[in-house]
């Protein structure tokens, strides 16, 4: 052709925040903490994990990069690390410090480190983020668990989704995951299948 078409070809679609969060049921949290054995140093540390990714749905740098001076203990909060040097304060519940409080006087190693959770083995230092990430395959290995994924995120997503299932609003969401940009969380509008429903437009001859 003579003439130059390049302007008249449309541009590639690119829809943001197109997947549905998948994240971990509550009954099948419930049935992973149960399965921990906390008679074991391991045992006590991975379970105060998985209490912060379940409870407070922190993701993996946060609980890594807990140290022993963000928990203050006299009023019942945690100073977490997030994003961009981001700090968050939130609430240090009876069942949370109870088990961080076991880890710390019955299962961390004897350490310089200031960082909560440490390895088992040596060199004794403070978890990375991998092993968030191993504690939380293998957990749900041993329990038999088929949760959407076998990553630390989930927990995140089941929280947030529990929390939009029981009333909550999507600010509260977003101030307890540390959401800075509201628009963050508005994705977890699309599990909210009762809420969605008033939205549907009838199909025609009246079936549902």
């Amino acid at each position: 052709v003579t003439l130059d078409l390049a302007a008249a070809v449309p541009v590639v679609a690119n829809w943001s925040m197109t997947s549905i969060p998948r994240g971990i049921s509550a009954d099948q949290v419930h049935q992973l903490l149960v399965s921990i054995d906390r008679s074991t140093a391991i045992g006590r540390r991975d379970y105060a994990i998985l209490l912060l990714l379940a409870r407070l749905g922190l993701r993996s740098g946060e609980v890594t990069s807990l140290e022993l001076d963000d928990i203050d203990w006299n009023v019942g909060q945690l100073s977490v690390h997030g994003k961009s040097g981001h700090r968050n304060k939130l609430p240090l519940s009876t069942e949370i410090g109870k088990a961080i409080a076991a880890y710390l006087r019955h299962g961390r190693p004897n350490s310089t480190s200031r960082r909560v959770f440490l390895r088992a083995k040596a060199p004794i230092c403070g978890l990375r983020g991998c092993g968030v990430g191993c504690i939380v395959r293998h957990s749900l290995q041993r329990a038999g668990i088929k949760a959407p994924t076998t990553g630390a995120h989930q927990f995140r997503h089941g929280l947030a989704t529990e929390m939009l299932r029981q009333g909550g609003s999507l600010g509260e969401i977003g101030a307890l995951l540390g959401h800075r940009n509201p628009q963050t969380t508005t994705i977890y509008a699309k599990v909210d299948i009762n809420a969605l429903r008033t939205l549907a437009m009838p199909w025609p001859g009246g079936v549902k």
